[in-house]
Parts: structure tokens; C-alpha cells; sequence
């Protein structure tokens, strides 16, 4: 029987891996939620919508029900406020309706909560707006 902790062992090990993998140490979580892909509205509106319930909320209202709960979390997954700020603009919200969202927050939630919430969805917010403004046509009316 050994003396050793099973439990230390493989931490060991686990940490001797991530040390091997290239380019660790130039992970940067921004970098990585680059790579996350946008669902289309159509499949949000399957999965989280009102497709099998008509009578349930719309993708859009849990999206925006989603951001009130991180916003009430302090807002320290910046990952999940930036992703799902992105999420609720796929299914049709409205810059206005996500900032009375994060602000109705303030209430509950404090005004630093809503701060960092609101940086974080601004973030999300202003790239929309500059991939919206590059993607249009120039010279259309």
C-alpha cells in the first residue's frame, strides 16, 4: 500500500501536462471567446424558446432574464455577460431593452454590479455596431 494521496498525483500529473501544451502560457480567455460561435435566432428560439411551449417565454426574454441573473451575480463571468449580450441581439433585442435590463439591476444588485455589467455589454455593443457599419454597402441609399 502506498503512502502517497491518489488525488496529489494526478494533480501532479495534470499540471506537468498543461505545462507541455504549446502556447499555454499565451491563453488568454478574450482570445478564447473569440473562437465561440453565435447560435442562429432560429435555433435559439428551438432550444430556449417558445417553439415546444408557445405559451413560454421567447428566447429573447430568457436571454435578457439571463443577463439580469449575472448582473445580480456582480457580473464576474465577463465571458458570460459579453456572450450572452451577444445572444440577446441575435434574438432581437434592442440596445435600450439591454440597458434597462442591467439597469433595473441597480436596485438589486448595486450600482458597481450594474457598472460592470453595463462595460461589459457596451464592449459587445459598440463591436456590433462597427461590424454592422463595415458590413453595410458603401454608396447605397
Amino acid at each position: 500500500m502506498s503512502d502517497k494521496n491518489p488525488f496529489e498525483a494526478m494533480m501532479k500529473q495534470a499540471q506537468e501536462m498543461a505545462k507541455s501544451f504549446p502556447a499555454m502560457d499565451a491563453f488568454s480567455p478574450k482570445g478564447f471567446e473569440a473562437m465561440m460561435g453565435l447560435m442562429p435566432k432560429d435555433m435559439m428560439e428551438a432550444f430556449f424558446g417558445n417553439a415546444h411551449n408557445p405559451d413560454g417565454l421567447d428566447a429573447k426574454t430568457r436571454l435578457l432574464l439571463t443577463l439580469a441573473g449575472l448582473t445580480m451575480q456582480g457580473a464576474q463571468n465577463e465571458t458570460a455577460v459579453r456572450q450572452t449580450v451577444r445572444h440577446a441581439v441575435e434574438a432581437g433585442a434592442h440596445k435600450q431593452q439591454i440597458i434597462e435590463t442591467i439597469g433595473q439591476m441597480s436596485v438589486f444588485a448595486g450600482i458597481p454590479a450594474m457598472q460592470r455589467a453595463m462595460s461589459l455589454a457596451q464592449e459587445v455593443l459598440d463591436e456590433d455596431k462597427a461590424s454592422t457599419s463595415a458590413k453595410k454597402p458603401e454608396g447605397d441609399a
